[in-house]
């Protein structure tokens, strides 16, 4: 599938950036919503010109909390993209599809593109949960999906890096907020476990998605050398994360496999220039990133938070 489908904007030369963004805010809604992402060329040759783009674009800001891999903060709401080995490829995701709140607008913005691969994949999630098997669909929307995380200096994110805290009374806090059910290991590690949803309601189109990170997180898509390491080093019930079906059994490699050739079938890749930005409806697409060499450096935006339990629950297609 070509990338050319999306949608696309520019800013003309010598447009201002104020200019440009509030052009850009009058088109966005329409073209996003009828396409699940855009992309605008010419926009984030900065920091600061990302920054204002996104503060334009957005109702709102959220701050990262419970990332699964070290970012670095730019303020006001704008950090790094994940940190991950450059040679190891990160799977279909939503950002924060296990958190309580979640972005329904994301801004990811290229201020240096690689010299090779990188490619940004995108896939529908309306698409992949017609796609998939519908008794595999049917169990996860009746039941749900777990999420287990375990927090520590040694495995996963460090706890100042996942909650911008170290005080536990405001870890706890952040978890009674959140339904996050948490208990300390050995007086050092935070172990977690959360239910959330797998499928959602679009508000806007009534559309059913494949909202979740099942596959993502599951043991069974980690490189087989690291997830071995993990389980001999640290335990079985020690890994950074993994998940579960909703009634709390294990989820096998060949259903971890299947839904990531689902993805996999449906996925459009964008080769990134400088200076673009890629506009993602958090709830209709699912986003994923190719090996790459060279300096490759992208910024990211969540905006427009949702509460995930004011979409409706999606149990029937």
């Amino acid at each position: 599938m070509d990338t050319e489908l999306l949608h696309s904007l520019s800013r003309e030369d010598g447009e201002p950036i104020g200019s440009f963004t509030a052009r850009a805010r009058s088109w966005l809604p329409a073209h996003v919503r009828e396409a699940g992402a855009v992309l605008i060329r010419g926009s984030a040759s900065s920091v600061e010109e990302f920054t204002e783009l996104a503060g334009s674009l957005t109702t709102e800001l959220m701050p990262e909390r419970e990332g699964f891999a070290s970012r670095t903060s730019h303020g006001a709401g704008i950090c790094s993209a994940s940190r991950w080995p450059a040679d190891q490829p990160m799977c279909m995701h939503h950002e924060r599809s296990y958190g309580r709140t979640t972005p329904g607008l994301v801004l990811i913005g290229c201020l240096t593109a690689p010299e090779r691969g990188g490619e940004t994949g995108l896939a529908h999630a309306g698409r992949v949960a017609r796609a998939l098997p519908p008794d595999l669909v049917d169990r996860f929307g009746r039941e749900g999906w777990i999420l287990e995380r375990n927090y520590g200096d040694l495995v996963g994110v460090t706890l100042a890096e996942a909650f911008g805290t170290e005080d536990r009374a405001r870890i706890e806090r952040y978890c009674a907020d959140n339904d996050i059910e948490y208990t300390w290991k050995d007086g050092e590690t935070l172990h977690t476990r959360q239910h959330r949803p797998a499928l959602v309601r679009h508000p806007d189109t009534g559309q059913r998605h494949w909202f979740n990170q099942i596959a993502f997180f599951n043991e069974w898509t980690m490189e087989p050398d690291v997830r071995d390491y993990l389980v001999g080093t640290f335990g079985p019930d020690a890994l950074p994360f993994n998940t579960r079906y909703g009634d709390g059994s294990p989820i096998g490699p060949e259903t971890i496999a299947g839904i990531n050739e689902v993805y996999q079938a449906h996925t459009i890749r964008h080769t990134w220039s400088s200076g673009e930005v890629l506009c993602v409806d958090n709830l209709a697409m699912a986003t994923s990133r190719e090996p790459y060499s060279g300096a490759r450096e992208l910024l990211l935006a969540l905006g427009d938070p949702v509460r995930t339990e004011n979409l409706a629950p999606a149990t029937a297609s």
